[in-house]
């Protein structure tokens, strides 16, 4: 078997795998977009929540042990 055959063989299964990479880190960064989103969205809401105390509620905060 030629050398240069058996390189490009190997050439190609190289290239298969960072296209397989690259596809679950395309997968992986859509997934985590979406946790963002989900995160500010329930951020937005505990806000709206806390909007609706009384002035000063929270602001006494004693941490002594």
């Amino acid at each position: 078997m030629d050398l240069s055959l058996v390189t490009a063989a190997i050439g190609a299964q190289t290239g298969l795998t960072q296209l397989s990479l690259a596809g679950s880190m395309l997968k992986m960064n859509a997934q985590n977009g979406s946790s963002v989103v989900k995160l500010i969205d329930a951020a937005q809401q505990s806000m709206n929540s806390l909007a609706n105390l009384a002035p000063g509620v929270g602001t006494n905060l004693d941490i002594s042990v």
